[in-house]
């Protein structure tokens, strides 16, 4: 079954960086794009990256661009997400996500930035 395991958040200041880590089973990895999503308390979930199956085409919400990175390493089923230059509103629970004929949802990983 699809499992997806996100790792790496934590507790930053503001302008500092930190890189989550999504370690992906259960499906054929390198077929698929995979993005991440975040979510703020009291707020929806929404997209912020997603890269294609080959890596080559990335796209990012407009709140992050220039600041967030998404990669994969297909070898090793894992998609990172290197976040700098982070602000307060970066603040959310960061989530992996890929679909294979439906959604499927990492159980997430906390991301505080706060002086």
């Amino acid at each position: 079954q699809v499992q997806l395991v996100e790792s790496g958040g934590g507790l930053v200041q503001p302008g500092g960086s930190l890189r989550l880590s999504c370690a992906a089973s259960g499906f054929t990895f390198s077929s698929y794009a995979m993005s991440w999503y975040r979510q703020a308390p009291g707020k929806e979930r929404e997209l912020v990256a997603t890269i294609f199956s080959s890596g080559s085409i990335t796209t990012y919400a407009d709140s992050v661009k220039g600041r967030f990175t998404i990669s994969r390493e297909n070898p090793k089923n894992t998609v990172y997400l290197q976040m700098t230059q982070l602000k307060p509103d970066d603040t959310a629970v960061y989530y992996c996500n890929v679909r294979v004929g439906r959604n499927f949802w990492g159980q997430g990983t906390q991301v505080s930035v706060s002086s």
